[in-house]
């Protein structure tokens, strides 16, 4: 295969994917006899496009999953989309929304076939989007959460948990969207500070004329109210204790208690108790057994006649509510209330106040804590060996089966188990997977796995099955054992279970990672996986999170592509929260992206990626490190021209018994490349892509390329033909472990060149780089001899280039050069010659005398020192360097100014006090040699 003059990514990643999935080069071995490596793709809802978070979290996976591969590994990265329950019902409505239809006009079977037919047409856009990544996921497996596989193992696992004992229905507090009313888990929750009020409320005290000030933010509820709260050792109000309140606009009489809640030094020191819309106040009442009094409808609108309940779900009947208030939503009802307390004289007063207002992140509706009937998970009940299903996640982890990477999020996944509650995991929706519990006409509840079962189970009545839906949390937290086939047993069960890593953000840790855990745990008697490797939260270069709606989202896709300005104007002042702040993103895009964004290739975005990827909590994602590593590509693809023309049709010593003579510069590059090879290898094996890559990067850049092929021209021009042979061998041998070593982080680039680039060096052991084995360090090799000689080299050309530098010598002009040391110096010679341009090197005992400058060489064998011979036009050279003395005067003048300012290095902090110091002793040191310099010419 002839390369092409330049590499262009678009064209090589259209063609091997598709190439790689034809071929089944995606699927497991599934030969048990080796060791099993699987990877399960946290399931991306059906409704998204690639994010960068997606684009690096798939990055390290898909690094991992072909280094395995290559390992020779029984390797499975398993895909799957997540039906994404509440934004995929949302995105179906809008398009019915469009049309003038509501769900409820379909009613539910009509809906959910509609929702099927968008997800059939527009589901896969994500999973697209992921080929282009270069994602080597075995698609033959792919899942869906709400496919028959998928549905099987959440009816089996509702069923057995809720025969255990485990899920439970109950009257509970639940964050409610009365948009689309229906309970969310607080992940779909965001709190952001609003500007809003503190209402000061006079609560009288009945039989006195004293009354006591209730500061609230939300005055509406007060409607629900069954107490007032103060501090146990609040001396000021101990007298109010088990005194009656009246509360104001109701006519009812609530009592004062005491409780630890309360911070008397907050606020009034009174805290109104609602415990059916508030959860801390859900907390107090259930301590004191108060009443629950929800006072709010579904729709947030305030009852006529509010529902008491006790907090074991009884009902205790009714309250009547004003009349006044009656259907208003919790906005008017505010405002009725608040005028009516201003008019009977109870309003004191109205405070301008910041508060954390709770909205859906899908609705941007204010969330409304409310008492509803939900189907929960008991996290605390313990089973007959008295452990409970939190105990057993918690003691996957303190044993050492499930192992966090980096090991300091133990301590947040303790504390979220070690304070959890019993998991709301109903939803009101109609699309998910509706819970298994079907209700005869006395409301009594069957569960079971069909209706047929729940019928046998009601004694042949007509049952009714339960409207609501689980969370999408349910089912996803089966993933690890319900992809493969569970509760079958199954041979992707008996082989990938439990797998090997987990690559997710710290943002789920208590979502999904802790769930599985204990899911996984209960169900299975196995831990999900090994490790869970936590990696930080994609931002911009700035550190600000990455939001559309705030302008500053960067896509993958178009980092891949290219995108012109004005588009990319386009896709960031749409959407944006303030709508008003278009023409400042706008502006800001320009200035950071005023030509667009160049197409830089999947490669080098997956390089960035990596070389990003520490173990913070932030991984701040500069654009123009995606300009480096594609000049990192082209250099890849340049050398590899480079090496194609030296070795093609020559002899490269492959044959057995092939006489070679290895300079030292071939043992260094083979000895550094086992050096790498070893690194590379634990970088990887401990998660540390930017390591990996560093790695990666420094061998091939500064010491392949900018080192060994400049050293390497010298053995293939001058050298016998034995030297010949060695150079060009090594020259291609590691070239082809370069292309093994990146291919994990950099598939399409390495895959292309390895085509052209095994064959000539007799390792085209397989058809696809993919499948090539992994290259294992043999640090035997490592030469220390050679490593030696190679650094006197480098110190040799450095001191010669920085003489032809203080000479001004164009890089044009050849010229010869004294090199002081023994004979066996000559060896460098030839070297020297190239890299220093030099016409020749002479060898002396003591260099001959004269007034060219000399410069000192500080080796590993030493120090030496060189002289270059030249004709130097001294009235021009005395010019130039008295212009360089006077430019350097002037700058040393500025800094003794400086620091000498009264009070700078006393006030300046130390380390750039410390570094104009530095500066100034280097500034010495260049006068120094300058006027040194200018004596010699004289």
């Amino acid at each position: 295969m002839e390369l092409a003059k330049s590499f262009e990514p678009q064209n090589i990643e259209s063609r091997w994917y598709p190439f790689w999935e034809s071929q089944g080069y995606f699927q497991p071995s599934m030969d048990l006899a080796r060791e099993a490596f699987c990877i399960q793709l946290p399931p991306p809802n059906v409704t998204g496009t690639l994010h960068m978070g997606h684009a690096f979290n798939q990055t390290i996976m898909d690094g991992l999953t072909r280094y395995h591969r290559m390992r020779g590994d029984n390797t499975l990265w398993l895909p799957g989309t997540d039906h994404a329950g509440i934004a995929t019902q949302i995105v179906v409505e809008r398009k019915l929304d469009a049309q003038g239809v509501s769900r409820h006009d379909l009613g539910r079977s009509a809906f959910l076939e509609k929702v099927w037919e968008w997800k059939k047409e527009s589901g896969d856009t994500i999973t697209s989007q992921m080929r282009r990544m270069g994602s080597s996921v075995d698609w033959s497996r792919e899942y869906f959460t709400m496919d028959d596989k998928m549905s099987t193992a959440v009816i089996e696992a509702f069923v057995r948990l809720y025969e255990e004992g485990l899920i439970y229905r109950g009257k509970r507090l639940s964050n409610w969207d009365a948009k689309l009313g229906t309970a969310i888990s607080d992940l779909e929750v965001i709190s952001e500070e609003e500007n809003g009020h503190m209402w000061h409320i006079k609560y009288p005290v009945v039989g006195s004329d004293e009354f006591i000030t209730v500061a609230t933010t939300r005055p509406e509820t007060m409607l629900g109210d069954v107490a007032v709260a103060i501090a146990p050792d609040d001396e000021r109000f101990t007298h109010l204790l088990g005194k009656m309140v009246e509360l104001p606009l109701t006519g009812r009489q609530i009592p004062v208690i005491a409780d630890e809640y309360v911070d008397k030094e907050f606020g009034t020191g009174f805290v109104k108790i609602t415990p059916a819309h508030d959860f801390n106040d859900y907390q107090v009442g259930k301590r004191h057994n108060t009443q629950l009094i929800n006072v709010m409808s579904l729709q947030a609108t305030i009852l006529a006649k509010a529902q008491v309940f006790s907090f074991d779900g009884a009902s205790l009947g009714s309250v009547e509510l004003p009349a006044a208030y009656a259907g208003l939503t919790t906005a008017q009802a505010r405002k009725a209330m608040l005028a009516d307390l201003e008019a009977q004289g109870l309003l004191l007063d109205t405070k301008p106040h910041k508060l954390m207002v709770p909205r859906g992140d899908r609705t941007g509706t204010v969330i409304e804590p409310l008492l509803t009937d939900q189907w929960f998970m008991a996290m605390s009940k313990a089973d007959e060996n008295g452990q409970s299903i939190t105990d057993k996640a918690l003691e996957a982890v303190h044993s050492g089966e499930v192992q966090f990477v980096p090991g300091d999020w133990v301590n947040t996944y303790n504390a979220w188990l070690n304070n959890i509650q019993d998991w709301c995991i109903s939803r009101q929706l109609w699309w998910g997977h509706q819970i298994p519990a079907w209700y005869d006409e006395d409301g009594q509840v069957y569960v079971a796995r069909t209706e047929a079962e729940a019928v046998a189970k009601a004694g042949g009545k007509s049952v009714t099955r339960d409207n609501d839906v689980l969370d999408t949390w349910f089912s996803s937290a089966l993933v690890p054992f319900s992809s493969h086939g569970w509760p079958n047993e199954t041979p992707d069960l008996q082989a990938f279970l439990p797998s090997s890593v987990l690559v997710t953000g710290y943002d789920i840790i208590f979502f999904w990672v802790a769930r599985m855990i204990m899911m996984t745990k209960h169900f299975t008697g196995k831990v999900p996986f090994k490790h869970v490797y936590i990696h930080g939260l994609v931002r911009d270069a700035e550190g600000n999170k990455m939001s559309k709606s705030e302008g500053n989202v960067l896509d993958p896709v178009d980092l891949i592509d290219g995108i012109a300005l004005e588009p990319l104007l386009e896709k960031r002042t749409t959407g944006l929260r303030r709508p008003e702040n278009a023409p400042k993103v706008a502006a800001k895009t320009a200035k950071e992206f005023p030509d667009g964004i160049p197409a830089y290739g999947v490669d080098a975005l997956r390089f960035t990626f990596a070389s990003l990827a520490s173990l913070g909590r932030s991984i701040n994602f500069d654009q123009k490190r995606c300009d480096g590593y594609r000049n990192f590509c082209n250099k890849i693809w340049n050398a590899t021209r480079f090496v194609m023309m030296n070795v093609e049709g020559k002899d490269c010593g492959l044959e057995d018994g092939a006489e070679l003579e290895y300079s030292f510069p071939d043992l260094w590059i083979i000895g550094r490349l086992q050096e790498a090879e070893a690194a590379i290898t634990h970088a990887l094996d401990t998660f540390r892509f930017d390591l990996a890559a560093q790695a990666i990067y420094e061998f091939v850049w500064n010491e392949y390329c900018d080192w060994y092929i400049e050293l390497a021209k010298v053995s293939t021009q001058f050298g016998t033909d034995t030297q010949q042979r060695a150079a060009r061998r090594t020259l291609i041998r590691v070239l082809e472990t370069i292309l093994r070593l990146a291919h994990p982080i950099m598939p399409f680039i390495t895959e292309e060149l390895w085509q052209t680039v095994a064959p000539l060096a007799g390792k085209k052991d397989s058809d696809s780089l993919m499948t090539a084995k992994w290259p294992v360090a043999d640090l035997s090799k490592v030469n220390a001899e050679a490593n030696t000689k190679v650094e006197t080299l480098k110190a040799l050309a450095f001191a010669a280039r920085n003489l032809r530098g203080e000479m001004g010598l164009s890089p044009a002009v050849k010229v010869p050069m004294f090199l002081e040391g023994t004979p066996e110096m000559a060896e460098f010679a030839p070297y020297l010659k190239p890299l220093a341009k030099l016409s020749e090197v002479n060898i002396t005992a003591t260099l001959p005398a004269g007034d060219a400058p000399v410069a000192v060489a500080a080796s590993a064998l030493g120090t030496t020192r060189m002289m270059l011979v030249v004709e130097v036009d001294k009235a021009a050279e005395t010019a130039r360097v008295t212009k360089e003395i006077g430019k350097t005067t002037d700058a040393r003048e500025k800094l003794v100014a400086k620091l000498e300012k009264p009070g700078y290095t006393d006030k300046a902090p130390a380390h750039l006090v410390e570094k104009d110091r530095a500066q100034l002793a280097e500034l010495d040191d260049k006068l120094a040699k300058l006027h040194a310099q200018l004596d010699k010419l004289k």
